[in-house]
């Protein structure tokens, strides 16, 4: 395995840096360009004031501070997209959506283009989040793009919303200097709510049988408090700016370190980052180059650790007093051939010492733009742009001998690599023209995309100290995407603007040995009227901007999960064999054997698509004092993409079919004021809110009022589900029973609500009750200059979303007299007094409606203080400051609405100083 050191990763740029600063001193350069706002749209950009389509666009202004990851510095930040923490371990980046979901098992993050270059949606080994490979200091704007007409010139991938993403640049003027670092601590927000040692002694005595009450200990360990620990961090990032002859550059190297709050976890990154962009002759030819390496080391916790320290028992100590096991206390079994209880858990602390589980991942993402602006027909433009985006980890899992993680196999050690090669090219004309004669600017762009996806995996060994060392399968894939494009814009009288487009895509991932469902055509029609033009509104001097939009358009989905091991899934429609996989080989003699074996397929497999309509308003008044949006939107979901069960004679019990249709309907909106505004002092206090409901239609023909598809796995039990989808309802709703109480309002033990009367409790009792969908997304932010003093805050709240409280159903009396161990329990437990597990009790299912200041920052510029054109800002921050709710876990913001064993988000603050030259 690698092992990569920072200095061998940042010298190559600081050589880079070197030679550019010695040209900078012997070149004159021009000043500096003021450029006119504008928003990208896709293959093109429009002014703000011109769009007709549902755009957002967030600058580096306004991002969130500390961010590590891209998608934290817009959180909360703009109306319909909600940006959700993947967990609080450093490097693991956030689920992102847009005006919540449009299919029920295909992909729902939206498509993600960072200069140009889509991105591909499968993860990768070794990696959290493949979006936490790039450094968030190089990023500028955010351009989110969310209805139909907007992303339809996206087609295959644009069901979910596009976010472009654009990196900052160089310009042509003085050589700049940016220097920045931050130091940072964090520590954990709370623990799981589980009985202390002697309230554990007290429920053992009081519940458990003789035998039981034997097995506890004298100790008094807070297991939670012995897996955490207080992390700090660095983020350091320098910027060389500036032009050199006409080359205009902008040079960044970046190193963050993040030390997890749970003990052993880290996350580093070593990012650099070259943008270029001369014209040529006689500005006709422009060109953007733009290459970012990132080199991330990261070392992993065990999964179940967190929750291994939420329920071992707090009675017994973290050592036993003997060598075995690595010198850690483990309940013991000496019926077992390892010595050890299978059924308990592991000692969380040994769990920590006895894995290691690193990992090392390199990329590069490049492309070069070209636009040409012919020189017998200026207003033509021919743009082609070529991009490559490489990946590669290599990780290592070790379990040590000694320890209960690798006593059973003698220790093991497991390699694995993926690497990623995906390619771009793209090219397209645009045409530009005002014709004065009819008042009409004219915007028209016809273009050509080709994308290819390889993905290597290498069969991974795990070696054991038993000498029987496993391997899987190598695999390797392909999937290519070929799309002509289309767009005309007309804005007549700088009033009333139309614009279409059309895709057409071609996907090899539906191909069934035909081309009949290879291809889609996926339009797009929007309209604007600026009403702040018309003659019975300009001279209205209180209204500075009034814009009613419309827009309808057609967008696909094509995205599939990946199979385990982050393998896409790129043939799911295609008559193949496949060699079996590990542990189903074919027995000759003493000997195994891969055998090849059809896999299933669905040659009738195509497009998922949703259609949206959308119609908004964009107002601004008291000269762009107020501003802000409102829109109406919904989106019709047919074909859904699902892994559904069919019927009898085939390969398989299930298989991927289009089998159902859902509908989402909301409303957003935004409000930006400035109530202050001098030379001394600006204040600026920003709102956005969001309501959407989505419903599913239809699921399989021919089915009954009561079919659902059962999703949302749940810990305790066998094979336990606590979600469903179902016509009617909202994807991921609870499907439980209902709970009875008594007088006094506790409980009754296993008893539920003959909800259809037929005298007996039976599955056909359990309802639909609440989902993880949000009644409501508010977003509020605000930034307060005063001379030389700022000041920014920014919060969220979510509104009516329900999680499921694992920790709290897995905990009964039971667990004081279970297969020979005991087990800690949530604090409800001897408040409920359930003999046993109630897992499908609603009780479980609770509102995690919250409030929380996410991000706190306050900032003195100190000026011109080293020479003239310098700068020197001191700030410190606080992040993720306070949550309010009444959920009764850690943390009420978990991704998917299942609580169990989260990594729950840590408490920051920091320390940053920031020098320009």
């Amino acid at each position: 395995m690698k092992n990569f050191t920072t200095v061998l990763k940042i010298a190559p740029a600081f050589l880079l840096a070197g030679s550019m600063i010695h040209a900078q001193t012997q070149d004159s350069t021009t000043k500096e360009k003021k450029i006119e706002e504008v928003v990208l749209i896709g293959y093109g950009k429009q002014k703000k004031s011109d769009l007709t389509g549902s755009i957002t666009s967030v600058s580096s202004k306004d991002f969130n501070g500390g961010a590590v990851s891209a998608g934290q510095l817009i959180q909360g930040k703009t109306p319909g997209v909600q940006i959700t923490n993947n967990s609080g371990a450093p490097g693991s980046g956030t689920k992102i959506r847009i005006r919540g979901t449009s299919s029920l098992s295909g992909e729902n993050s939206p498509l993600i283009v960072i200069d140009g270059v889509p991105q591909d949606f499968v993860g990768m080994n070794g990696v959290s989040d493949p979006l936490s490979l790039i450094n968030p200091n190089d990023i500028e704007t955010f351009d989110i793009l969310k209805d139909a007409s907007a992303t339809a010139i996206y087609g295959n991938r644009a069901s979910n919303g596009v976010i472009l993403i654009t990196t900052k640049k160089g310009s042509a003027g003085k050589f700049k200097i940016n220097f920045s670092t931050v130091a940072s601590l964090s520590t954990k927000m709370g623990t799981v709510d589980v009985l202390n040692a002697q309230e554990f002694r007290d429920f053992v005595n009081t519940y458990a049988p003789a035998n039981y009450k034997t097995r506890l200990g004298n100790a008094d360990t807070n297991w939670q408090d012995q897996i955490y620990q207080m992390g700090w961090g660095t983020d350091n990032n320098l910027a060389l700016a500036g032009g050199i002859k006409g080359l205009p550059y902008r040079l960044s190297v970046g190193y963050n370190e993040q030390n997890g709050i749970v003990r052993t976890n880290s996350f580093r990154r070593t990012s650099v980052g070259l943008n270029l962009n001369p014209k040529f002759f006689d500005n006709h030819l422009s060109v953007n180059v733009n290459a970012k390496g990132t080199f991330t080391d990261n070392r992993f916790v065990d999964g179940g650790v967190i929750k291994a320290a939420t329920y071992f028992d707090p009675t017994q100590p973290i050592y036993s007093g003997n060598s075995n096991y690595g010198g850690y206390y483990e309940w013991l079994d000496s019926g077992s051939a390892t010595g050890y209880n299978v059924n308990a858990s592991s000692n969380p602390v040994a769990m920590l010492a006895g894995v290691r589980d690193v990992s090392s991942v390199t990329r590069g993402l490049g492309n070069i733009q070209l636009d040409y602006k012919l020189h017998f027909l200026p207003d033509l433009h021919f743009n082609v742009n070529a991009g490559y985006d490489y990946t590669k980890s290599e990780g290592h899992k070790f379990k040590d001998a000694i320890y209960r993680q690798g006593y059973g196999d003698k220790g093991s050690s497991n390699f694995y690599s993926m690497e990623k090669k995906n390619k771009l090219l793209e090219t397209y004309f645009n045409y530009v023209k005002n014709i004065t004669a009819i008042n009409t600017g004219v915007d028209v762009t016809a273009g050509y995309a080709y994308q290819d996806f390889h993905t290597i995996i290498p069969g991974a060994i795990t070696y054991k100290g038993t000498g029987i060392n496993a391997q899987d399968l190598n695999f390797e894939t392909q999937n290519t995407l070929i799309s002509f494009y289309g767009r005309a814009i007309f804005t007549v009288a700088n009033k009333y603007i139309i614009s279409g487009s059309v895709r057409k895509d071609g996907s090899s991932r539906f191909f069934n040995g035909t081309r009949d469902n290879v291809w889609g055509v996926f339009p797009g029609v929007s309209l604007a009227w600026k009403l702040n033009e018309e003659n019975f509104i300009k001279n209205i001097s209180a209204i500075s901007t009034l814009k009613l939009r419309a827009g309808w358009g057609k967008t696909g989905q094509q995205e599939l999960p990946a199979l385990n091991g982050n393998k896409p899934n790129n043939y799911p429609a295609f008559a193949a064999y496949n060699p079996s996989y590990p542990g189903a080989g074919y027995q000759f003699g003493n000997e195994f054997y891969f055998m090849y074996r059809p896999a299933n397929y669905n040659p009738n497999l195509t497009w998922e698509t949703t259609v949206t309509k959308n119609i908004g308003l964009d107002y601004g008044f008291s000269n762009n004092r107020i501003t802000g949006s409102i829109d109406l939107f919904r989106k019709d979901t047919k074909d859904l993409l699902v892994y559904a069960d069919e019927p009898a004679g085939g390969l398989s019990n299930a298989s991927w079919q289009n089998v159902g249709d859902m509908k989402n309907e909301g409303i957003e909106g935004s409000i930006t004021l400035v109530p202050v505004k001098n030379e001394r002092t600006t204040w600026e206090v920003s709102f956005n809110a969001t309501h959407y409901k989505p419903i599913v239609t239809k699921l399989k023909d021919r089915a009954d009022e009561s079919f659902n598809m059962e999703v949302g796995g749940i810990e305790g039990g066998s094979g336990n589900k606590i979600q469903a989808h179902a016509v009617g309802y909202a994807p991921n709703s609870f499907l439980v029973f209902q709970q009875v109480y008594d007088a006094s309002g506790k409980p009754v033990d296993g008893a539920y609500v003959d909800r259809n009367g037929d005298g007996a409790i039976t599955p056909k009792d359990m309802y639909y009750y609440k989902s993880t969908t949000p009644d409501a997304i508010l977003g509020f932010s605000t930034k307060v200059s005063h001379k030389n003093w700022d000041f920014a805050l920014s919060a969220r709240a979510v509104l009516g979303n329900y999680v499921y409280n694992n920790a709290a159903s897995n905990s009964s009396l039971q667990s004081a007299s279970t297969n020979e161990y005991l087990q800690n329990v949530f604090y409800t437990a001897p408040e409920y007094k359930f003999s046993l597990p109630q897992y499908k009790s609603d009780i479980y299912v609770e509102n995690a409606s919250f409030l929380r200041l996410d991000n706190i920052n306050v900032g003195y510029n100190f000026g011109e203080i080293f020479s003239k054109g310098s700068n020197l800002k001191i700030y410190g921050m606080a992040q993720n400051v306070f949550v309010i709710t009444k959920y009764t876990g850690i943390d009420p913001e978990v991704f998917g609405g299942i609580d169990n064993g989260y990594y729950q988000m840590p408490r920051i603050y920091s320390l940053g100083f920031n020098f320009q030259f």
